[in-house]
């Protein structure tokens, strides 16, 4: 249904370092870069994800709002846990069985370094 999605970001330079670091474990790359933006997706592909250099205090939406990442595998879900905590980003959920979601459901939930909420996942 969606064709992309882009958020506001307070510091591009420091939320590039961020999602260069938890998307690659995903197998999604940086597919642009310009002064005020960067676009991630698949490598030889458009953007699917766009950050954007916004205002100097950046509000992420509250609760009932987040961003899910197909993940290929229960590895690369924790793999982009850590590397989300490593570069910036806070726990929100380990990385593990959600039954409640489903009974294959693998996912791992962190903050961004502007508090936007997100989700690494593998369903099958």
């Amino acid at each position: 249904m969606l064709h992309h999605l882009s958020i506001a970001v307070s510091a591009l330079d420091r939320s590039g370092v961020f999602y260069d670091a938890a998307l690659s474990t995903l197998g999604y790359t940086r597919v642009w870069t310009q002064a005020d933006a960067v676009g991630y997706g698949i490598s030889g592909g458009d953007d699917r994800f766009a950050i954007k250099h916004g205002p100097v205090e950046v509000n992420a939406p509250g609760a009932g709002f987040h961003i899910a990442f197909a993940a290929p595998s229960r590895k690369a879900v924790e793999e982009f846990h850590r590397a989300a905590l490593k570069y910036g980003g806070k726990d929100n959920g380990r990385p593990g069985l959600r039954p409640a979601y489903g009974e294959h459901y693998y996912a791992a939930f962190v903050y961004d370094p502007d508090g936007y909420r997100l989700e690494a996942v593998i369903d099958e």
